[in-house]
């Protein structure tokens, strides 16, 4: 990676953002670290970007040359917020856009899917990252992951299905080459870890790390989505819950060579990262 590079990541403080954002900066990268918040991150330019205020857009895309492209957590359509921002992207003078999708939205399905299918015509240059789900989502702030502090249980409509998870970090790591390298890895990149798990085995592994109890608890599709409704719009958890029905049905039973491609290394295994983060501090 050329450490001449200025780039605009949004998302900075987020899961994959903040990953992404420390590896630049590390790299000797401009970055420019887009929050609604404007939150200053070491060897950051802070920048307050919000997808819903176009209004932000000007400030944050000055003097990018690249752009890492988070979608708006929740949106079941992010491409009505996301295109506009990326055609005005393209005006001032971004020329390469990474944009994180999911291994389960391929180009021009739901969601980051339409964003995807316009990448082609917006720029030269151009990545999209599908990962499968993180392992992050087991350690840190999600669901899951409350779940397994409150009470040691795991919910999900994902029956005896086999994920790829992969760790954020390893994201991470293939963004900053994406977003860097030259020629540009991919575009479609499918990120997994080392191998497939259900979310039984995810369950085991934790109890086994932590010392402590964890259960995976099977709901139906329509269990889920009716959980998940409580506390975000009907049609992104009608969403989320079907995605647990694919992988149910084998969708996400997979793993790909990418993030060792990419980076030169193999990705990390879900006990690693478990011991890595569950057991820190403790």
């Amino acid at each position: 990676m050329t450490a001449t590079r200025t780039v605009l990541v949004t998302g900075a403080t987020g899961t994959t953002g903040s990953r992404t954002t420390a590896r630049l900066v590390a790299a000797g990268h401009r970055v420019r670290a887009a929050s609604r918040g404007r939150i200053a991150l070491p060897g950051t330019d802070p920048v307050r970007f919000d997808w819903y205020a176009p209004d932000t857009f000007r400030e944050a895309l000055a003097g990018a040359d690249r752009v890492y492209l988070v979608p708006p957590v929740g949106d079941p359509d992010p491409a009505a917020v996301m295109l506009p921002f990326l055609r005005q992207a393209r005006e001032a003078g971004v020329h390469r856009a990474v944009l994180l999708s999911s291994s389960a939205t391929p180009e021009g399905g739901p969601a980051a899917g339409a964003v995807h299918r316009a990448l082609p015509g917006l720029f030269d240059e151009w990545a999209v990252l599908r990962p499968s789900w993180f392992m992050q989502n087991f350690t840190g702030t999600h669901p899951h992951a409350a779940g397994i502090r409150e009470n040691g249980t795991i919910l999900t409509a994902a029956g005896t299905g086999r994920v790829g998870f992969v760790d954020a970090d390893d994201i991470a790591a293939v963004a900053a080459h994406a977003l860097t390298d030259e020629p540009a890895p991919g575009p479609d990149l499918v990120l997994t870890g080392p191998e497939t798990l259900s979310h039984d085995d995810v369950a085991a592994i934790v109890a086994r790390v932590t010392g402590r109890p964890v259960v995976h608890l099977r709901l139906t599709h329509d269990e889920l989505r009716d959980r998940l409704a409580a506390r975000m719009p009907w049609e992104f958890a009608a969403l989320l819950a079907g995605m647990d029905r694919a992988i149910a049905a084998g969708a996400e039973d997979r793993t790909t060579d990418t993030v060792r491609r990419v980076t030169g290394r193999p990705p990390r295994s879900f006990r690693e990262v478990a011991e890595r983060e569950l057991l820190r501090g403790s």
